[in-house]
């Protein structure tokens, strides 16, 4: 049985007491983060985390994200803090940034996917947060049957997982829509593992250079050491397109795109900043960071209206669009039109 706690109305902690006695128990509770909702188990408990992964259907070697709601936290879970991770936790905690970091004993590898290292952020969200202080760090992936867009509402979730998991928290939508940055502080200079909600240059302000990982431009690799870097992500069981180029080309490619794949009997969306005609259109936003908001959250609408086909409009790799391109990359797996 799935318990749907409501918190739309801001935080409860009577019912945040509810949900972290399920997390105490070693059961799994789905709650809302800032970037898209997470699917949580007490990180340190090796039975809890695992169910995680059979809910999922996660493969045991893509590692997760433990969530801590203070510093202090983080000597529970990471083995040694280099001084560019503090600063960087200073400046973006609680916040979507992802540090990657010797893992301590303490931590299961199951956690980790047999990692000697572990990845750690801090919510900004309120209600993640009163749930990891009402209970314990928080093993935590995207709340969402593995390989599929990411929920970014608890709608999304109830989709995913009602009947599998014990509690789903309802705190309405998230309000960043992609994932956390996951960077590894374990490596000089650091690596960016995982484009997400704070931009790269915002970082690279803070600490210097980082070097991005080839996987973030979709080199395949043998070892994952965040999520998201090395199996198929964000899909729907529609087939996506994008279409990349400058926006006048953008613009016309995707209408031609349209009208050929309808002569062929398809039903096609597009999900684009601008309108087209086709059997289904998303509105993705005017900003880079409204198209990150709407994202996942395009992929899975259009999905349920049905159509064969989906024509997403490609993006500029500056801010947070180099997470838009990734995640929209891996949701085509890598069927990309130049136009």
């Amino acid at each position: 049985m799935t318990i749907v706690i409501n918190m739309r109305d801001g935080l409860d902690e009577k019912k945040i007491k509810v949900a972290a006695r399920l997390i105490l128990e070693g059961k799994l509770v789905a709650f809302p983060t800032e970037t898209v909702y997470g699917l949580g188990a007490d990180a340190l408990n090796e039975g809890a985390v695992r169910r995680i992964f059979e809910a999922k259907g996660r493969p045991a070697d893509n590692p997760l994200i433990i969530h801590i709601a203070s510093i202090d936290d983080l000597e529970k879970v990471a083995r040694e803090v280099p001084e560019k991770a503090k600063l960087l936790a200073e400046r973006f905690w609680p916040g979507p940034l992802t540090l990657v970091l010797p893992k301590r004993e303490e931590v299961p590898l199951v956690t980790t996917g047999g990692l000697d290292t572990v990845a750690v952020r801090m919510p900004a969200h309120p209600i993640a947060l009163a749930l990891i202080r009402a209970s314990t760090p928080l093993a935590a992936p995207s709340a969402n049957i593995s390989g599929k867009p990411s929920p970014t509402s608890a709608e999304h979730v109830i989709d995913d997982f009602y009947g599998k998991i014990e509690g789903i928290i309802d705190g309405g939508e998230t309000w960043v829509g992609v994932e956390s940055t996951v960077v590894d502080l374990t490596e000089e200079p650091p690596v960016l593992l995982r484009p997400g909600g704070i931009p790269l240059e915002e970082l690279e302000k803070v600490i210097g250079p980082i070097r991005i990982h080839p996987a973030v431009k979709g080199k395949k690799i043998d070892l994952a050491k965040a999520p998201g870097m090395k199996y198929k992500h964000y899909a729907p069981n529609a087939m996506v397109i994008v279409v990349e180029g400058t926006p006048e080309n953008r613009r016309r490619k995707i209408q031609e795109l349209v009208d050929e794949y309808r002569k062929k009997g398809h039903r096609v969306g597009v999900m684009a900043t601008f309108e087209v005609e086709a059997d289904e259109f998303y509105f993705l936003g005017k900003t880079l960071e409204e198209v990150a908001r709407n994202l996942f959250k395009a992929l899975r609408e259009l999905d349920k209206r049905g159509v064969d086909v989906i024509i997403a409009e490609g993006v500029e790799e500056v801010g947070v669009g180099l997470a838009v391109m990734n995640r929209l990359r891996k949701a085509a797996g890598y069927n990309i039109v130049k136009a």
